[in-house]
């Protein structure tokens, strides 16, 4: 029989990776023009999203950096506010994921995209993680004071290398979010800054929206290499569906969810089904024919049991992979982080 995920009950449907409107447009309640909103998570059956605070690369003076810091914190804000609504929960431990999830609630999941954010000041890394920051992208495009960046921004005076991968802060900066239990999350990172945070970090290493570089020779997907030292470490790669990162020169008309299962079918070849999952990055690129928001999800699913994936191997894809990584990074003996027990905003 078909496997129907919108009709699973409790079962985990987790996307790790959807942007926020910015300025917020205070729609996520209502039917919008947004990919991702609670009327078409509800429909679609994504019952846990990771909602990430994006934070564009500009020049890096004191300037910059307040301007980043305050719009992180400003975007943590709103997607917390996000899981204080009916039918949601704000979640922020591999715990209460599960159990919102359980409870038939939406899981919303705090996340941050570009450490440009804390280059200034790296002691906000423990801001975020009082406000519940489950892992955080070292880059965007455009090098940084952490990282090299896959994709330089020229027009920002990039070399194609600034630092040779990660530089002393970005180290620092990622033995501190060991500590924090955030997960360092390496897409968009340079080849030499992820295979550097692999080697680095004491607890796996993530990628929320990437793609196979074997299949779509991209700067920001990965390569054998590197999905093979991600596997060794424990590692996720979380496919995504922006069109030109899963086939060369597609536009979004072109492909549909059968090429995003083909970079799936390619990883789990390599690396196993214990690595791989889906970060969609709807709302910030990522859209495919027949799936263009959440609430054409499912389509998904039926491609994979098109394929022969059973539940089990759906689940894992699903998000049970993802957060095994991110249990794997939380401290020991650490308390659940929730909306009340931070006493922040």
């Amino acid at each position: 029989m078909p496997l129907d995920r919108a009709s699973m009950g409790g079962t985990l449907r987790l996307d790790s990776h959807v942007d926020i409107p910015w300025p917020s447009r205070g729609d996520f309640l209502s039917e919008s023009a947004r990919c991702v909103d609670l009327p078409k998570l509800l429909r679609g059956g994504v019952n846990a999203v990771c909602f990430a605070a994006y934070v564009p690369q500009e020049r890096r003076d004191a300037e910059g950096h307040q301007r980043a810091a305050a719009r992180s914190l400003a975007m943590l804000d709103e997607i917390r506010a996000m899981g204080t609504v009916a039918g949601t929960a704000l979640a922020c431990s591999t715990h209460e994921i599960r159990a919102t999830v359980q409870s038939g609630k939406i899981a919303v999941i705090p996340a941050v995209e570009n450490g440009t954010g804390v280059g200034g000041d790296p002691a906000l890394l423990d801001a975020y993680a009082a406000l519940g920051v489950r892992y955080m992208t070292l880059t965007h495009n455009g090098h940084n004071d952490l990282a090299d960046s896959a994709i330089p921004r020229r027009d920002l005076g990039d070399a194609s290398s600034e630092h040779g991968g990660l530089s002393a802060l970005g180290r620092a900066v990622i033995k501190r979010m060991n500590r924090l239990g955030i997960l360092v999350d390496v897409s968009h990172a340079s080849k030499p800054s992820m295979m550097q945070a692999v080697a680095l970090s004491a607890a796996p290493i993530v990628a929320t929206h990437s793609c196979a570089r074997a299949l779509c020779q991209h700067p920001r997907n990965l390569d054998d290499e590197q999905l093979l030292a991600l596997r060794d470490h424990g590692g996720v790669v979380q496919v995504t569906m922006v069109s030109a990162f899963l086939r060369a020169g597609a536009r979004t008309a072109d492909i549909g969810v059968e090429v995003l299962v083909d970079h799936i079918d390619y990883i789990i070849n390599l690396i196993g089904i214990d690595h791989v999952g889906i970060g969609t990055d709807f709302d910030g690129g990522g859209m495919l024919r027949g799936c263009s928001n959440a609430a054409e999800a499912p389509a998904i699913t039926a491609e994979l049991v098109r394929r022969g994936y059973g539940e089990d191997a759906i689940e894992k894809i699903w998000g049970g992979n993802f957060l095994r990584a991110l249990a794997a990074s939380e401290p020991a003996g650490a308390a659940p982080v929730t909306a009340s027990a931070s006493g922040i905003g």
